[in-house]
């Protein structure tokens, strides 16, 4: 078994902590105040689609991480 290097672990991180500021984000607009907001209806219906973008940002930097590491 082949250890990883930490710091291009640590590169993941803002990408996780991105998702889940949308996750909460997310939650807090659901609430009764903005149920009648169509730009929130907007911004709601986008999340899943920006989260599926920052996964495959997220797959393809592992990727990289991972040829760079056989090449050594």
């Amino acid at each position: 078994m082949k250890n990883h290097s930490s710091k291009k672990e640590l590169m993941l991180l803002p990408i996780l902590l991105v998702v889940i500021i949308m996750c909460v984000a997310g939650h807090f607009l659901l609430q009764a105040n903005f149920q009648d907001s169509h730009l929130v209806e907007y911004l709601l219906a986008a999340i899943p689609f920006a989260m599926f973008g920052l996964v495959i940002v997220a797959f393809k930097m592992a990727a990289k991480s991972e040829q760079q590491e056989n090449d050594e």
